[in-house]
């Protein structure tokens, strides 16, 4: 992987997390990427519903606060893991697919720091399925206006 990145402005890096390995790995990165640079790391956990059709309104409502949780557990973990490396950073929680809440907070970020470099930090997915059907990586690769840090 190289680190070259732009060496004017800040850096600011939005990392995809749902304490994955491969997400592991992508904050790990961005850890990398930023060290010696200005600027910060968003950590976004992304809920996402993929059939909200066939669920009652009670059932929404129980997912969405199981949701809550995941989303406190995950904080917890990425400030663990940034302990004692990194502590400029943010934790966010998005809702809906996963490709579009990424490109949706980086595109917010370019707008709110014109000048800087963007970029989506993303592990990549080991398994069979994701090579065949495509992946969160293969998705923001195809469609975002920033720079993709794939993570293997």
């Amino acid at each position: 992987m190289s680190t070259d990145m732009p060496a004017t402005g800040d850096v600011h890096l939005v990392v995809g997390y749902d304490g994955s390995p491969p997400a592991v790995r992508a904050l790990d990165a961005a850890v990398r990427l930023l060290h010696g640079r200005t600027g910060d790391i968003e950590v976004v956990y992304i809920a996402h519903l993929p059939s909200v059709d066939m669920l009652s309104a009670d059932a929404i409502v129980g997912v969405e606060d199981s949701f809550d949780e995941v989303s406190r557990d995950l904080h917890a973990q990425a400030r663990e893991q940034l302990r004692g490396r990194e502590d400029r950073w943010t934790f966010a929680r998005g809702d809906g697919a996963v490709p579009d809440v990424l490109i949706a907070t980086a595109a917010r970020l370019s707008d709110t720091h014109p000048g800087d470099t963007v970029a989506i930090v993303v592990g990549s997915s080991s398994q069979a399925m994701h090579r065949v059907v495509g992946s969160v990586a293969v998705s923001l690769a195809r469609r975002a206006d920033v720079p993709i840090i794939i993570v293997p």
